[in-house]
């Protein structure tokens, strides 16, 4: 089954990444047939053909490097690098005005914008999951021994301010300018300042932040200090003969609370636990709306260790679904758009290309998105972010990007006369060139993040219960 589930994932991914390139290049394509211009390829994918077949003058293909497609339009400017030689005599084709190029190279971002409003009004009707990490700035656990313990910081402190920037969720990808994660990571100082209250009062405490040593060739890591937020711990997974399963617990269950003391994160009941004194604990647990106490009596697994009760956390704690409105949601990436080009440009701060991520990437973001039941809603959300990404950049006046042909077709009219054909030749390969060795570089450090290998190395062994054991 787990193969079948595999399987499925996979083709839920390549379906829904490929729709948002058919849809883009669906625009180009439309436009040019509007226009009169001649379009004789459409391509999903670059390089070598693995599939192609001609229809009425258009050749339909698939490539082999999953990273995009194009549509090509011989009298927009020669793009042979990218799209292979053109089946049209661009000599004998007729000219076209500026106006219609504008329109054709413009035409893909905006049914990109228009694939991600649709997309927006889904996630606004259906709502996406969203976890308490990006609903509050409260510290929910404190690694011991990090930069945050270090300093002082406690669980229970609600951030207010970090490096002097106020914050209003603690990660998560809307909005990145006011979450905790990125102003540590984004933040030049070697103390950084954060402002917190606690117990009613308003404390500045200065973190020395660090980033944990990159194994090998992988992604520089990014400043932390060492906190998770505060979350509803939520079950994912009782298992087998354990206490938990004794006691009747069930995936789905949300532990708010044990032996009277509430629980900010998962790891508190196992610190908890490790100093569990003897007999039986209560749990409060919310179930279905509903809350009870369960009593269960913890048990020290197969092989020894500290006493546990048997359960699997849902890494995302308990979710509720958010219903932004499709603005808010286009605001909010153009927003994350903004933060990200300008932490990138800064010279001093460790976010930088290599933090970026390409087609392998996000296929392996849609793929985690799609492993969680409800990720269908979390990918329809993603699918948003993504679209107005590929609409935005689409735009920048680079030559080979829409942007860029947009910028040629208006040196064109101001000139009032074509460029010349070998310099756009010259100056298309050139930037073609630049993007190739680009998503060569960020795709290399996507396939870096690849899990198998750690997976097979550090994938510690199922916990165990002797069925009737008593502590």
């Amino acid at each position: 089954m787990d193969y079948l589930k595999t399987i499925f994932i996979i083709a839920e991914v390549v379906l829904l990444f490929n729709l948002l390139i058919l849809v883009h290049e669906l625009g180009h394509f439309w436009a040019a047939r509007w226009r009169g211009l001649v379009a004789d390829k459409f391509a999903i994918w670059f390089g070598r053909p693995i599939w192609k077949k001609t229809i009425r003058g258009v050749e339909y293909r698939l490539g082999w490097i999953p990273a995009g497609g194009f549509v090509s339009i011989p009298q927009m400017a020669p793009m042979e690098m990218l799209e292979g030689d053109s089946s049209a005599e661009l000599k004998s084709l007729p000219p076209v005005a500026p106006l219609d190029k504008i329109i054709v190279a413009a035409a893909g971002p905006i049914f990109s914008f228009g694939l991600a409003f649709v997309f927006a009004v889904l996630v606004w009707w259906l709502g996406h999951p969203v976890s308490g990490g990006e609903l509050s700035t409260t510290i929910g656990y404190v690694i011991p021994g990090g930069p945050a313990a270090e300093a002082g910081l406690l669980p229970g402190d609600k951030i207010l301010k970090v490096d002097g920037k106020t914050v209003t969720r603690f990660g998560g990808m809307g909005k990145v300018a006011e979450s905790v994660v990125w102003n540590i990571a984004g933040s030049e100082a070697p103390e950084i300042p954060i402002v917190v209250e606690r117990d009613g009062q308003t404390l500045t405490i200065w973190v020395k932040a660090r980033a944990r040593q990159s194994e090998g060739f992988g992604r520089k890591e990014l400043r932390q200090i060492g906190i998770a937020p505060a979350q509803t711990p939520r079950i994912a997974r009782v298992l087998p003969a354990s206490p938990a399963f004794a006691a009747a617990l069930r995936p789905g269950d949300s532990i708010l609370a044990v032996d009277g003391k509430t629980l900010l994160s998962m790891p508190m009941l196992g610190d908890y636990l490790d100093s569990y004194p003897g007999g039986q604990i209560v749990l409060t647990v919310e179930r279905a709306g509903n809350t009870m106490q369960i009593e269960v009596l913890p048990q020290v697994p197969e092989g020894g260790g500290k006493p546990r009760i048997g359960i699997e956390w849902d890494p995302r704690g308990k979710t509720v679904l958010a219903h932004p409105n499709p603005i808010s949601q286009v605001t909010d990436t153009l927003q994350t758009m903004w933060a990200t080009i300008v932490a990138v440009a800064a010279p001093k701060n460790e976010i930088g290309l290599q933090h970026l991520s390409g087609p392998v990437g996000i296929m392996r973001y849609y793929y985690m998105i799609f492993e969680a039941p409800d990720g269908w809603l979390v990918a329809l959300w993603f699918s948003v972010f993504l679209n107005i990404n590929l609409a935005v950049l689409n735009l920048l006046p680079l030559p080979v990007l829409d942007g860029g042909h947009i910028v040629l077709a208006v040196f064109e009219a101001i000139r009032r006369k074509p460029i010349n054909t070998r310099f756009l030749e010259i100056v298309q390969s050139a930037f073609a060139f630049l993007l190739i060795g680009f998503m060569l570089y960020v795709t290399f450090y996507d396939v870096m993040d690849l899990p198998w290998k750690k997976q097979k190395k550090e994938a510690p062994a199922e916990m165990r219960f002797s069925p009737g054991q008593k502590e």
